[in-house]
């Protein structure tokens, strides 16, 4: 790789059009996802579980969070595969239609008073459906995004997928805010938690709309005119890229593991064991979520001045130190001190999460691209935040102590810090010849 990088001939206007349809498309499937999180710790526990005593039924509640995330593999083998054969436009659709179709279905869905045992089992089918979904999305979004982006911005055209996840649980959140502060708590429990869901047919449209405007990937374009696809390009992965695909795995598991904490965990630990409103905790996850979402921005666009492993080192060193102050502060019940803890989380998870569109398509040659970001991204979450929240009650519960979940992040720290450090990067002219695949 010693060609210089390639110049785009792509029109602006276009490009521009491909990056707002991967953020708005993935605003859109983020949000579907974290009203479930959302909901799973304020609601299910009551609602879908009624059968266990309180403690297990939220142990239940969150449990469904990371079941979803055991389907997020084959759902980004299944994606990567049709992605890597058919285009990534396609397959951008047809992820955001399944998340689409789940979410509802949660929102009409009957709770266990009316019918029984099935209640939780559809529950658990239609999360199943939106991590088969989750597990595909991405991998096409960042690509779309990444593949169109000019010549020394893939870092910042990036971010675009990236900031959609904040954005998606800055709106999941708000609309929890308003529909619990509008509602009794009984009306909250007996149907004011289904707005969000089905609030989800709008977003889903203009998502679709806008998705259905774009131009394929000029890269996926050139790879089919010369015919140079791969029948099986998961296998090829596995064969022939095994160290990219654990170093791709590693850098996401922390991102993802604390990630959860901010999307799915906060709020309940403050309602149930610190005592305070939804509505507070709610706004607490706002604002960590605004906070990531800039930082995420910057990152992206600073990674391609400096590399995307010197921003990834900064911010997984950063979250490791601030394991131990995040939960010190956040149990202070003070409103000041928790917004300063969610605030300085945001940042690493920022920085941790702006680079990885592009590191990701930098770590895959072009014809199993799609494939191998799919699966990484997919089983990184799995081990990341998967089952986060359910571990970090379930520590808790043991412990008495929150400070037993900053020693479970301080581990998932030091694994993706592992990754950091044997992630190797090209230069700028490398990088750029690598990710359009010439």
């Amino acid at each position: 790789m010693t060609q210089s990088p390639p110049t785009s001939t792509e029109d602006p206007a276009a490009v521009r059009r491909v990056a707002l349809a991967s953020l708005v498309g993935t605003t859109v499937e983020w949000y579907d996802f974290f009203i479930y999180a959302s909901a799973a710790g304020l609601v299910f526990s009551q609602l879908f579980f009624t059968a266990l005593d309180p403690a297990t039924a939220l142990l239940a509640s969150f449990a469904t969070i990371g079941v979803s995330f055991v389907a997020r593999p084959l759902g980004g083998v299944i994606a990567g595969h049709l992605g890597d054969r058919i285009g990534r436009k396609r397959m951008l659709v047809a992820t955001l239609l399944i998340m689409g179709l789940a979410t509802v279905g949660v929102g009409l869905l009957p709770t266990y008073a009316s019918i029984g045992v099935a209640a939780p089992i559809l529950l658990l089918v239609l999360r199943l459906l939106q991590g088969l979904s989750a597990g595909g999305e991405w991998g096409g979004a960042a690509l779309m995004a990444v593949e169109h982006a000019p010549p020394g911005r893939r870092g910042f055209f990036g971010t675009y997928p990236q900031v959609g996840v904040p954005i998606g649980l800055i709106l999941a959140n708000l609309v929890f805010l308003v529909v619990s502060t509008s509602t009794t708590k009984e009306q909250f429990l007996s149907w004011g938690w289904r707005i969000p869901f089905l609030l989800s047919v709008v977003l889903i449209g203009v998502g679709l709309f806008v998705r259905a405007r774009v131009d394929e990937s000029p890269v996926f374009a050139k790879l089919r005119a010369q015919r140079a696809r791969r029948s099986a390009p998961m296998l090829s992965v596995l064969r022939n890229q095994p160290r990219a695909l654990l170093v791709a795995i590693g850098l996401f598991i922390a991102n993802n593991m604390i990630g959860y904490l901010l999307i799915a965990f906060i709020t309940s630990y403050g309602t149930r064991v610190l005592g305070l409103p939804s509505s507070t905790m709610l706004a607490v996850g706002i604002v960590g979520a605004v906070v990531w979402g800039v930082a995420i921005v910057w990152s992206g666009a600073w990674s391609d001045r400096v590399g995307r492993r010197r921003v990834y080192l900064i911010g997984t060193i950063g979250l490791l130190v601030w394991s131990f102050p995040f939960f010190l502060l956040l149990d202070t019940a003070s409103l000041p001190l928790m917004l300063l803890a969610v605030a300085v989380l945001g940042v690493g998870l920022g920085l941790t999460y702006g680079p990885q569109a592009a590191a990701y398509a930098e770590l895959f040659p072009v014809d199993v691209r799609y494939s191998g970001a799919s699966f990484a991204y997919a089983f990184g979450a799995v081990l990341g935040g998967g089952f986060a929240p359910l571990i970090a009650q379930a520590l808790i519960g043991a412990t008495g102590t929150s400070l037993s979940v900053s020693v479970y992040m301080v581990v998932v720290c030091l694994i993706t810090l592992a990754a950091v450090l044997a992630l190797r990067e090209g230069t700028a002219a490398e990088r750029e010849a690598f990710v359009v695949g010439t």
